[in-house]
């Protein structure tokens, strides 16, 4: 009897998967003339008619991969229950209303999968999913992403730079790129030079919001600045502008070759001086920490993990599990006001597995993790479990900004103490306050002059007028000190 009931149970579950829903998706040559192989992604949203411009954890959405080989134009892949998926199998999605999108990753160097020039989608289709196991959903490429073109205005630039570095390592062309924004006195006052702000985005900015623009830059307190705005995308994420093993010398790019072309193109008198939030905050201070001959002072807000005693609150060096504390709940990445779940970690590396580069959670993985024997970065957990790779944290040290300050304080304090400023909101929704903390402390024991500043708010609500105003001062600050030793 055990038998029958167990040949019954395989029975019921290969028919249900035989007639589970599928997608039949296709490309036309009219697109691409050329055979595909890559990675095809399927968006769906209940809410969003944009569902392919989602990102993992800050939206929570179901999401499906499968990996193709030599498809040809007008050739049909059907994706069902055997595609890599979240949060579920298709057959066992909710029967609702969605839309959905199916992109073809080419995978050209662009971010974003849904967004990447070149890569190739279809239009949004609203569908509904019913009990009828038998339903065929047709998608086929009508469009691909368009290169942006950057619009330039008499106070907003495009510099676009060809980075030697940068293409020796990904044996590519690679440009490193940015929006220059002068101020109005840079056409008024056509002798004088002026210092460079340099204004590093957080996760998911794009330089291009600047097109267009026809405003010329703010003062950083009382001082007219060239504003340079980078935002670090790159295949994998955010470069956060550090040199890694996965990404390349983004650091040195910027140093040697996007800083000395900047100065021979513009008018600017050397000062140089930084300021970024959250992923942007973490690259500051990177770069004024690794590099503090080249920048002035850094204005640090928000900052990503900069001491992995507290990695959004798990403790890299102790903790075994990403993705359940001690007491076995989840570990939080996102929060209400720093204390209502919002997005765990299981859920944001599960979505990540399945748009499989550019998101947030591998981006760090990109920066801080060796490359692996595929040629990929060597992922810092096991996705089903949780489990933390000892091994890869090894390598993660390296990144470990607090660790870096506490062994080198002594070889660099002459050229960096003074320079940083670091603020966070004190309900931060990704719960870095605690790293900033642990790194304020650290800094406190080296009687260092490093400058913190806590302030009601979260992630998105800390840049108040006031934060603002105290952090444009102590830049302002800097640069006079700057110049005084330079005139």
């Amino acid at each position: 009897m055990k038998k029958v009931f167990i040949t019954l149970l395989a029975v019921f579950y290969l028919a249900a998967n035989a007639f589970a829903q599928k997608f039949s998706v296709s490309f036309p040559d009219s697109l691409l003339k050329q055979s595909f192989s890559g990675n095809i992604l399927l968006y769906l949203s209940k809410d969003s008619k944009d569902p392919k411009s989602g990102t993992a954890g800050l939206d929570i959405f179901p999401c499906y991969r499968v990996f193709v080989k030599n498809i040809k134009p007008g050739q049909a892949v059907i994706i069902g229950d055997k595609a890599i998926s979240y949060p579920v199998a298709i057959s066992d999605m909710e029967r609702n209303s969605y839309y959905i999108q199916a992109v073809w990753d080419r995978d050209l160097g662009g971010r974003s999968i849904g967004n990447s020039p070149g890569n190739l989608y279809s239009a949004v289709q609203k569908i509904r999913l019913t009990k009828n196991y038998n339903q065929l959903i047709p998608l086929k490429a009508t469009k691909v992403v368009p290169e942006p073109v950057f619009k330039e205005t008499q106070f907003v630039k495009e510099l676009k730079v060809n980075s030697a570095l940068l293409s020796n390592f990904s044996h590519r062309p690679t440009t490193i790129a940015a929006a220059v924004i002068l101020p109005k006195q840079y056409f008024n006052e056509p002798n004088r030079k002026f210092p460079v702000r340099f204004n590093v985005s957080g996760y998911g900015g794009d330089y291009q919001r600047y097109s267009g623009s026809a405003d010329p830059s703010l003062a950083m307190d009382t001082t007219a600045v060239i504003v340079v705005y980078l935002d670090g995308n790159c295949r994998l994420g955010h470069s956060v502008y550090a040199n890694s093993d996965n990404n390349g010398p983004w650091g040195d790019a910027l140093t040697t070759e996007l800083i000395p072309q900047l100065e021979k193109t513009y008018r600017c008198n050397g000062a140089r001086l930084l300021n970024g939030h959250s992923s942007g905050g973490w690259t500051v201070l990177w770069l004024q920490t690794h590099y503090p001959k080249v920048f002035d002072a850094c204005w640090s807000s928000s900052p990503d993990p900069v001491d992995f005693r507290s990695f959004q609150r798990v403790n890299l060096y102790e903790h075994q599990n990403m993705y359940y504390g001690k007491d076995s709940t989840l570990n939080q990445t996102g929060t209400i006001a720093g204390f209502f779940p919002w997005f765990n970690m299981r859920d944001i590396y599960t979505m990540e597995h399945v748009i499989y580069r550019g998101e947030q959670m591998h981006s760090f993985d990109a920066v801080f993790s060796e490359k692996g024997s595929d040629g990929e970065p060597r992922r810092i957990i096991n996705y089903k479990t949780g489990e933390i790779d000892a091994a890869v944290f090894e390598h993660w040290k390296n990144y470990d900004i607090s660790l870096y300050l506490r062994t080198n304080w002594d070889k660099i304090k002459g050229d960096l103490d003074g320079k940083v400023r670091v603020t966070v909101g004190e309900q931060d929704n990704f719960l870095l306050n605690y790293a900033v903390k642990l790194l304020d402390g650290e800094m406190k024991k080296l009687n260092s002059s490093f400058v913190f500043g806590y302030y009601p708010g979260d992630h998105f609500t800390v840049s108040t007028p006031e934060v603002r105003a105290l952090g444009n001062q102590f830049l302002e600050k800097k640069y006079q000190e700057w110049l005084a030793k330079h005139q």
